[in-house]
């Protein structure tokens, strides 16, 4: 007996030994890989792609960075550089690696500080092509973004060369300037654009009720994108020319959408060119032409150069607003077909006869943590056994035996009907009329999905099939989760189930576990989300052989469902590659819940999410030849300060500042101090009272503002504004306050007394800053003047 538990303790140790052996000789093969190192240098640069000198930010001098080359099977070591005056980081989007190395500040890696650099290591045991980018603010706007190609070591593929073709949009405004216009609801860029759905291209398209459907369900204008783009590159140019492709040549064309906002369609010219892989890997190669790629996706397309020309590749961005083109050989061009400016008002009709109802918010009343769980099995519960997305969810096992959803929600929260003159009061509130709603589909409307060919198909990743079986071992257990994509669009707060990333903790998950999401869209924006570190499945028509992707765009109004087995450890980032989404809370953390690195001590988390909920300030000055008006506030997601003052050249003065709470979207209580004079043509009678009420947004984009002051006068206030020329808009305002004596201070025998006080005016937008007005005011009178914007 004893020599036989000595022999099974012998094999024990050296069962374990062997191990050991196994283990250190695969840590030894990594380490005997061979190396490749690129040093890298992050610095600002004086371009000029406009007529307009601009500083940039640059890596090795170059916008975009380098393309970074490798073999799979290196060990790669990147020497990271900061010659600026902030900090900055590096993410290698899509690369699958260590936890310390993912490179988002303050989750997993340390800032780079200025002067210093930072070295990642990590060995490459993928192919395909992917890219890098700063996940510092929105330094990725300004130029630190760049590719990587990573060659297999075997491929069936037929080709002849590479060439990446990086795509990217560039404003010279500077990107912290766009972020806060947008959050003022600031109209300017549907403006610049040509897409306000003004009251005359109502009228020409027979439109007026469905806008007044949208006004009382609070929505507003619809809008594909909220920026503003000056240029679009292919590979930093609007134009590129590679000559030296020679014809018969079989060229694979990789594409990094590295823009920070937009999407683009790729259109080619000649044959159709074939789509061989999505996001660094491999798909059952389909002839695709006209293909909308994501923000932070990558396609690799096969194209032969022509015998008798040169072959253009077209990248249109998806609200029309411009493009960019490259040409592959030379000789007469191949022209890429082009993509007509999409009709927002037409969407909207469509929208409209849908019967949509209102929707979630993009900030609760309450935001509960940690709320996906319990609300995926709400969900599950309503839909009575879950036939969702083609797939009957039941037992944790997922069955390709149904496309029937009777229950969906979506939000509608596209473009701005207002801009800044079109407030409360003129500048009394930010919140006038422009607040983004949402829409509920009716039961009996069927919302497109990713596992279903209706709809549009152009918005679902059916044409892609993964060459191998990509699903799970049953016996895995499944979390299943629903993140509701939400967002409003004039406070511009987006979030994750009515929650932004400051209001909520981690997503705890457990490796071994295989993780199932639910993204519902619930707004009129498309949202490109990527998970860090990790592949998912994206479940489509092709059941077992749906694709892995890290990044999926989830269109308007529409579902995709995705999973992926848990096998890291520490922190992982999720959100909305949409720069402006993610940098306004559309994020959230995946967290194994094991210790955090100890070379993280000294970086606190909150750096990170609190990132979105920084305050931002604006105001507007108006001189007129009846009347001077100031608006200023700060504001967050939940918090606005707000300073506002009236002074009538018939020396009538009325200035407040005011503290407001938002508890949610549409509603928010708010308390400060007025100060105003009682008679005209005099400043010596000046009464200070405290004030305190509610601010309520209602149908029909009606702004409201309920109050009493400490004289115990309550008032009331509505004010609202729409567009009804491109540039020229018009608003109106009322007020009306009553005093009932219930301070004890109303004249012997005098029941109340009252006051009301309104004004009409007009606003033609001149700029961005600029916009000349008139009105009418029943205390000032009529006049005319310049409103100025900072």
């Amino acid at each position: 007996m004893k020599i036989r538990i000595l022999l099974i303790a012998m094999l024990l140790i050296s069962m374990g030994a062997n191990a050991q052996l196994i283990a250190n000789e695969s840590e030894e093969n990594v380490d005997n890989w061979p190396e490749r190192v690129y040093d890298l240098t992050i610095t600002y640069e004086t371009v000029n792609f406009t007529g307009k000198d601009v500083q940039a930010m640059t890596i090795n001098g170059g916008i975009p960075g380098p393309n970074l080359e490798f073999n799979e099977g290196e060990f790669a070591i990147i020497n990271v550089t900061n010659k600026m005056d902030e900090e900055t980081s590096v993410h290698w989007h899509g690369l699958i690696l260590p936890n310390f190395f993912d490179g988002v500040p303050y989750l997993t890696t340390p800032p780079i500080k200025p002067g210093e650099t930072l070295q990642y290591k990590f060995a490459l045991k993928q192919s395909g092509t992917y890219w890098y980018h700063s996940h510092t603010g929105l330094q990725e706007q300004r130029g630190v973004y760049g590719s990587i190609q990573i060659n297999p070591k075997e491929t069936d593929l037929e080709y002849d060369k590479d060439l990446v073709l990086v795509l990217s949009d560039w404003v010279d405004e500077n990107p912290q300037s766009q972020l806060k216009n947008l959050k003022r609801g600031n109209e300017w860029y549907l403006i610049k654009k040509g897409q306000v759905q003004s009251l005359d291209k109502l009228i020409a398209q027979n439109a007026v009720g469905a806008k007044l459907k949208m006004a009382w369900q609070r929505m507003p204008d619809m809008a594909i994108s909220d920026n503003y783009y000056d240029k679009f590159f292919i590979n930093g140019g609007s134009e590129q020319n590679y000559p030296d492709f020679q014809a018969g040549e079989r060229v694979r064309l990789r594409f990094v959408n590295a823009a920070a906002a937009s999407y683009f369609w790729l259109t080619f010219g000649g044959e159709d060119p074939m789509l061989v892989s999505a996001d660094g890997l491999d798909v059952v190669p389909v002839a695709h032409n006209k293909t909308l790629i994501g923000v932070a996706e990558t396609y690799d397309f096969i194209v032969t150069v022509p015998e008798n020309g040169k072959l253009q590749v077209r990248a249109t961005a998806q609200d029309g607003s411009g493009e960019a083109s490259a040409y592959i050989g030379t000789g007469s061009t191949l022209e890429a077909p082009s993509i007509p400016e999409p009709n927002l008002i037409k969407s909207m009709k469509q929208m409209m006869s849908m019967g949509m109802k209102m929707g979630a918010p993009a900030s609760k009343f309450n935001p509960s943590k940690n709320d996906s769980i319990q609300v995926m099995e709400k969900y599950k519960m309503d839909m009575g056994g879950m036939q969702m997305d083609g797939m009957s969810m039941k037992d944790d096992k997922m069955k390709m035996d149904g496309m029937d959803m009777k229950k969906d929600s979506a939000q509608m929260d596209h473009g701005k009907m207002n801009h800044d003159k079109m407030q409360m009061s003129k500048g009394k509130d930010e919140e006038m009329g422009a607040m983004k709603m949402g829409y509920m589909i009716p039961k009996d409307k069927v919302v497109g999905d990713n596992m279903k060919t209706g709809g549009n198909p152009e918005f679902n990743y059916n044409y892609l099939k993964s060459p191998e079986k990509t699903e799970f071992e049953n016996d895995k257990p499944v979390k299943e989760m629903l993140f509701n994509l939400t967002g409003n669009m004039n406070r511009y707060v987006w979030s994750i189930n009515g929650v932004p990333l400051s209001e909520t903790d981690k997503i705890k998950i457990k490796q071994g576990e295989v993780v199932r999401v639910t993204l519902n869209n619930l707004t009129m924006m498309h949202h490109p989300m990527h998970l860090h570190g990790h592949f998912f499945r994206v479940l489509n028509e092709n059941g077992e052989y749906s694709p892995l992707k890290h990044t999926v765009n989830v269109a308007p109004m529409q579902k995709v469902v995705f999973e992926f087995a848990a096998d890291e450890s520490g922190d992982w980032f999720f959100h909305c590659h949409i720069l402006y989404h993610m940098m306004s809370g559309m994020a959230r953390v995946f967290s194994y819940d094991t210790p955090r690195d100890d070379r993280l001590e000294g970086y606190p988390l909150t750096n990170l999410t609190n990132e979105a909920d920084h305050i931002f300030t604006w105001g507007e000055i108006t001189g007129a030849s009846h009347m001077t008006e100031l608006y200023a506030t700060a504001t967050n997601i939940r918090n606005q300060f707000a300073v506002r003052g009236e002074y009538g050249w018939n020396k009538n003065l009325e200035a407040e500042f005011t503290y407001e709470r938002y508890l949610n979207d549409y509603f928010r209580v708010f308390g400060g101090v007025n100060v105003e004079n009682e008679g005209e043509d005099s400043l010596k009678e000046i009464n200070t009272t405290a004030i305190a009420g509610v601010r309520w947004l209602m149908p029909m984009l009606i702004n409201s503002d309920f109050r009493i002051d400490s004289k115990l006068r309550p008032q009331i206030a509505f004010s609202t504004g729409f567009m009804i020329f491109p540039r020229l808009g018009i608003y109106g305002e009322y007020e009306y306050q009553m005093d009932f004596g219930w301070d004890g201070k109303l004249p012997e025998g005098q029941d109340f007394e009252e006051e009301t006080t309104w004004q009409v005016g007009l606003e033609y937008v001149l700029g961005r800053n600029f916009s000349l007005m008139g009105s009418y005011d029943n205390r000032f009178g009529a006049g005319g003047g310049l409103s100025v914007r900072f």
